[in-house]
């Protein structure tokens, strides 16, 4: 199958770059990449143009103007404007283990799509990340992340390198398997079907009101929380605010009550 890895960045060019590194080493390389970009500046762009000279699969920049936060706007014109039969998901500011592409092309499955999570990464390890520990994996060996100054906890064990163990907490883990922006992947047709994200949606949820809207179209999520890897670059979050995240519960309420499949306001726009 085709396979097109989207994923999302504004206004964070050393992250991005840190992220497009991680895919320069997939292990599986046959994908192309879409960059939604929500509006950045040109030094965005500079880092993308020049990460595609030498990219060893298509890279596109997919671009709007910055008009505050239009994350579901940008994510819907990516996925138009994809040429794959499957879509991975993920952000700019998310490192793939080497094996990521590879994970979801495997466990991929009609009528499901993929729930995965990240390791969340405090700051120092997160600034000691360059291209020649993303080319070693060092980012994704315990050792070398607690050695950076990450704080030890209970979460490390999702980089533990165990097939048996990532098996049994993706069987155990209590977590719901649902639509998550940074590591989630299904099928261009399902995401079609429920018109794509809903751009009512602000900062808090907008994933997990598409993941949602697919289970009450009968697409079912599947846990790989364990199996398919990215850590996460430590930032501040500016644009998580009380009134939006309330909001959004609104909306999500409203999805669970009714059982909305279709969301008026996605890739194609209709009357309310």
């Amino acid at each position: 199958m085709d396979i097109g890895v989207i994923i999302t960045t504004y206004n964070q060019p050393k992250w991005l770059q840190k992220v497009l590194w991680g895919y320069e080493v997939q292990t599986d390389n046959n994908f192309e990449l879409l960059i939604a970009d929500d509006g950045s500046s040109a030094d965005t762009r500079k880092i993308i143009d020049d990460f595609r000279k030498n990219a060893p699969f298509p890279v596109r920049h997919i671009f709007h103007e910055d008009k505050g936060f239009r994350k579901c706007t940008i994510l819907n014109k990516a996925i138009v404007q994809s040429k794959s039969d499957y879509l991975i998901f993920s952000d700019g500011d998310c490192i793939p283990r080497n094996d990521f592409v590879a994970v979801h092309r495997a466990e991929a499955e009609p009528k499901r799509f993929l729930s995965g999570g990240y390791f969340k990464m405090s700051q120092q390890p997160s600034n000691a990340i360059n291209k020649e520990r993303i080319l070693a994996q060092k980012p994704f060996q315990i050792k070398w992340l607690v050695n950076a100054g990450q704080r030890k906890q209970f979460g490390l064990i999702k980089l533990a390198e165990n097939k048996c163990i990532s098996y049994l907490m993706n069987k155990l883990t209590p977590t719901r398997a649902s639509w998550n922006g940074h590591n989630s992947s299904g099928w261009k047709s399902d995401l079609l079907k429920v018109n794509g994200y809903n751009e009512d949606m602000q900062y808090g949820g907008l994933d997990r009101e598409l993941g949602e809207r697919l289970e009450n179209a009968g697409i079912k999520g599947k846990q790989i929380r364990y199996k398919a890897i990215c850590v996460h670059l430590n930032h501040p979050r500016p644009y998580r605010t009380g009134e939006t995240l309330s909001k959004n519960r609104k909306i999500r309420d409203e999805v669970a009550e009714k059982g909305i499949v279709v969301t008026p306001n996605g890739i194609k726009k209709m009357p309310r």
